[in-house]
């Protein structure tokens, strides 16, 4: 079904699945628009509309780093997003509203392939191991074979 712009299209995939929130769709394209921004600077490859699976979900993950910092697992929970599968059924939805493009080798299984969220969004802001301790020298072995008497 084709749409006249991207918020009808949004407006038709949340109701067709209510657990991915219209913000999280606003800012799949947010992410999508940095990536294709991302890579015309960058000049690596031929400027192409189409964006890969693994391209998006990098460009998703920079971007929910980016604007969120240690909150994007919140955020993005809130919004109903929680594995790269949930951004590529977001992505699908929109490609079956008329917002998105696809190729004939696009595959929802594409973005499974992705990132763990774990070691996306949150690990990047757990503090640094603790040092290993040093092992504790028993006091008796300090004096050899000395003894010591305390008294009052």
């Amino acid at each position: 079904m084709k749409v006249s712009g991207f918020n009808e299209a949004v407006a038709l995939a949340v109701a067709k699945k209510e657990s991915y929130r219209s913000e999280g769709y606003q800012f799949l394209r947010e992410s999508l628009e940095a990536t294709l921004k991302k890579r015309s600077k960058s000049k690596q490859q031929p400027v192409s509309a189409h964006v890969s699976a693994e391209e998006l979900l990098e460009g998703f993950r920079r971007m929910a780093l980016k604007e969120f910092g240690p909150m994007a697992p919140t955020v993005l929970q809130y919004w109903g997003i929680t594995s790269c599968r949930d951004i590529g059924e977001m992505v699908f939805n929109l490609v079956e509203a008329g917002a998105f493009g696809r190729t004939e080798n696009d595959r929802i299984d594409d973005f499974e392939r992705g990132f763990d969220f774990h070691d996306a969004f949150i690990a990047p802001f757990l503090p640094p191991p603790l040092p290993s301790p040093t092992p504790m020298i028993p006091s008796d072995s300090l004096l050899g074979d000395q003894q010591v008497l305390f008294t009052k």
